[in-house]
């Protein structure tokens, strides 16, 4: 029996979203402050997945001035009608719910469409009727009687003009009495009944997934006995898989139904350093109700594949010699750019970072390159030139968790004499945990991950790496610790820290790779 393991999108790739056209699945996932915004991936067979582009790659499309990791672009849904693919989405710190629109699902799409609909967590709808309807969550009618006191609610859409028509209408608040939180609402018709799948109870440990169904379209909803009918808040903060929920359905050519979902690894205790990953599941029917992985009920990590033709294995490059004209799409910027931050052209076979006033301990956008943590021990390096001119410029790699928390380790200057240091941002406070004096404007710098434990290496070639320092904890860059709703990212900064600088840091190569 042949086999695939969870999860599909290992790492920070949170609320997924998933469409069949004909035999091709296409599946989004949230973005948060994250630019381009909304990576898109294309796969044949559900477990192997390929990222063809990000759906929101202009400034036009995404503002984020201002807004910190965990807010931005939250939980997109794909849908595909009639020739036209639909996302639509979020912007919680600028302009709301809103969709955009493409022919191509790796771009181009549109600019947004605004919707005057308030709540978070829109869906779409095409109904058999030709109708199209909005769903979507909001605060309960009558008042926030309690923190998460939410409903799921429902309007519809005109796509002429673009714009909610008609009276909205509440649907359904969940399985539990006073439940928090209901959200991630997608409507479905399955032998002629409306189904409406939600997640209830947050986004952490007790997120469940619940379903009810309906004979009309506004409802009555009725709620399925079994609910919750996917939900690993009964199993314990010690069993691995955490905080499961978030789920969107699909059927595929040959009759079977999957879902997709979010859940988290822990790792050194409670701690998900790589946030909510994207993972599999097969549902089977039972009773006019449907049933997440049937037979544990619970999410597995490994599971038979699906009855389709095995699509195209993805391999990933572990090393990016940054040899093209543009960026890898895994590599990601940080709020929406005013100006050029970066050049692949400057230098052939370099990426060249340009020393801005603008730091990552601000809500800026400042001159970063970042990729996700998508193992529990991993090993990542880099070749950087770089000489520090002034006591206020800094460049080498980052392991963000937000502005607040974080490590920076970076060669700087402090009393005229260039060094290698280790930042610590703990709660927004700064503090130097390790320095040594360099010789060389060419420096490479490694860190090493085995579970919360990093070590920090640094030399004049890949042959003599010196230790920094090790044993130094990581559980500050986990959701855990930090709040929000992030994963750890990886990646290349260069800052001059609120001073005008024309200097640059230019880095020759960057790797990742699992241990």
């Amino acid at each position: 029996m042949k086999t695939f393991k969870n999860p599909i999108l290992p790492g920070f790739y949170p609320d997924p979203s998933i469409c069949r056209v004909e035999e091709d699945y296409y599946l989004v996932t949230s973005s948060f402050t994250n630019y381009p915004g909304v990576p898109i991936f294309h796969s044949k067979d559900l477990v192997n997945w390929k990222q063809i582009g990000h759906v929101l790659d202009r400034p036009s499309q995404l503002p984020l001035d201002g807004q910190r990791q965990s807010q931005g672009i939250f939980a997109p849904t794909i849908r595909y009608h009639d020739g036209v693919f639909y996302m639509i989405t979020t912007n919680v710190g600028h302009g709301g719910n809103f969709f955009v629109t493409a022919t191509d699902p790796a771009g181009p799409w549109s600019d947004p469409y605004y919707l005057n609909a308030p709540g978070i967590d829109p869906s779409l709808f095409f109904d058999d009727d030709g109708k199209v309807y909005y769903h979507g969550t909001r605060p309960a009618p009558e008042g926030e009687k309690y923190s998460g006191n939410w409903e799921v609610w429902i309007q519809e859409l005109d796509l002429e003009t673009k714009q909610l028509i008609g009276e909205p209408v509440g649907l359904w608040r969940g399985a539990l009495r006073d439940v928090i939180w209901p959200e991630g609402p997608h409507i479905y018709k399955v032998d002629g009944m409306y189904y409406l799948l939600i997640s209830e109870a947050g986004t952490g440990h007790h997120h469940a997934c619940s379903v009810a169904r309906s004979e009309q379209i506004k409802g009555p909803y009725v709620g399925n006995p079994g609910n919750p009918i996917l939900t690993h808040r009964h199993l314990g903060k010690e069993y691995p898989i955490v905080n499961v929920g978030h789920s969107d359905l699909v059927q595929t050519q040959n009759g079977e139904w999957w879902a997709v979902a979010l859940a988290s690894r822990i790792y050194g205790g409670y701690y998900r350093n790589l946030g909510r990953e994207t993972y599999l599941l097969p549902v089977t029917w039972e009773d006019g109700w449907p049933i997440f992985s049937p037979g544990s009920g619970k999410l597995e990590m490994e599971y038979k594949i699906p009855n389709l033709p095995q699509g195209e294995i993805v391999v990933e490059d572990l090393c990016d010699h940054f040899d093209d004209k543009e960026l890898n799409m895994k590599w990601n910027l940080l709020r929406t750019p005013k100006e050029e931050s970066y050049s692949l052209t400057e230098r052939e076979g370099f990426v060249s970072l340009y020393l801005r006033p603008e730091a990552i301990t601000k809500l800026e956008h400042p001159s970063i390159l970042l990729r996700k943590q998508q193992h529990i021990q991993f090993t990542t390096s880099t070749c950087m030139e770089f000489s520090p001119e002034t006591k206020h410029e800094e460049a080498g790699v980052v392991l963000l968790q937000s502005s607040e928390y974080h490590y920076r380790f970076v060669v700087t200057n402090a009393h005229n004499e260039t060094i290698i240091t280790l930042i610590k941002c703990e709660n927004g406070e700064e503090s130097i945990l390790h320095q040594a004096p360099v010789q060389h404007d060419k420096i490479y710098l490694k860190v090493v991950a085995f579970g919360q434990d990093l070590s920090f290496y640094y030399g004049e070639s890949q042959a003599n790496y010196q230790l920094l320092c090790d044993q130094i904890d990581g559980r500050i860059l986990s959701t855990d610790v930090a709040g929000g709703f992030v994963g750890t990212q990886i990646g290349l900064y260069a800052s001059s820290n609120g001073e005008k600088s024309d200097n640059k840091a230019y880095f020759d190569w960057f790797e990742y790779s699992s241990i």
